[in-house]
């Protein structure tokens, strides 16, 4: 992988893990581990309406284009990393799927004249629509790629609903799980500090560490295979 295309890759973890950092910086100089405790407890006492809610958010955030990141982050601090990553996933997939619905039957057809004569959408709707759910897939799979926007495009596009849908649950597996586990290593490493148990879990901390680094590996890794595979298409 060329250092040129790598660059937005590198980018993505930094803002990721910069934002985490520094709102792990402000709870603790600021001694808001009390308020995350006191709104865990009462997310827990919601029940499934904390996951609805969270879904319904997340879903209308993809679907009106709006940033994103810091929300999923939330969903691995206050959830944890499973649950996290279930919540956001289901949600991403729900919104890009109305956002899919959204442009297929109600954009103004002039719009969608306008996409089919650009030539390079044309190319990407002619040529490569013929590949289903493995374009939408290794999509998904590019932490820079457009992903609000392309939903709107797919479905302008002559994509097939169930290869967009398969494509789009799958592809944004990898980078949602790296953004949840950050939040939700914030979250544990905040509890533990509420706790005043971080001197005796010098190990626990390291252990963290060791799963972060694994965690850019792995995504480092999907994201080279995903690289390669589109660059036949390019």
């Amino acid at each position: 992988m060329s250092i040129s295309k790598s660059v937005p890759f590198i980018g993505f973890i930094v803002s990721s893990t910069f934002i985490v950092a520094v709102a792990f910086i402000v709870f603790f100089y600021f001694g808001l581990q009390s308020y995350i405790n006191l709104l865990l407890a009462w997310l827990s006492e919601q029940g499934h309406w904390a996951w609805l809610l969270f879904i319904i958010i997340d879903c209308l955030i993809v679907v009106f284009l709006l940033p994103g990141l810091v929300f999923t982050l939330a969903a691995g601090f206050i959830f944890g990393f499973f649950y996290g990553v279930v919540i956001v996933v289901t949600a991403t997939t729900l919104g890009a799927t109305l956002a899919f619905t959204i442009s297929r039957y109600f954009f103004n057809s002039s719009f969608k004249m306008y996409l089919r004569d650009h030539k390079r959408f044309r190319l990407f709707n002619q040529e490569l629509v013929a590949e289903g759910w493995k374009i939408i897939l290794l999509s998904r799979l590019i932490p820079f790629f457009p992903f609000k926007f392309s939903n709107y495009f797919f479905g302008a596009a002559d994509y097939q609903y169930k290869h967009f849908l398969f494509g789009t649950l799958f592809g944004i597996i990898p980078i949602t799980a790296f953004n949840v586990y950050l939040g939700s290593l914030a979250g544990d490493l905040s509890r533990l500090m509420s706790l005043d148990t971080i001197a005796d879990s010098s190990m626990t901390v390291w252990l963290y560490g060791f799963g972060f680094l694994i965690a850019i590996s792995l995504l480092i890794f999907i994201f080279h295979l995903a690289q390669k595979a589109l660059e036949k298409y390019s």
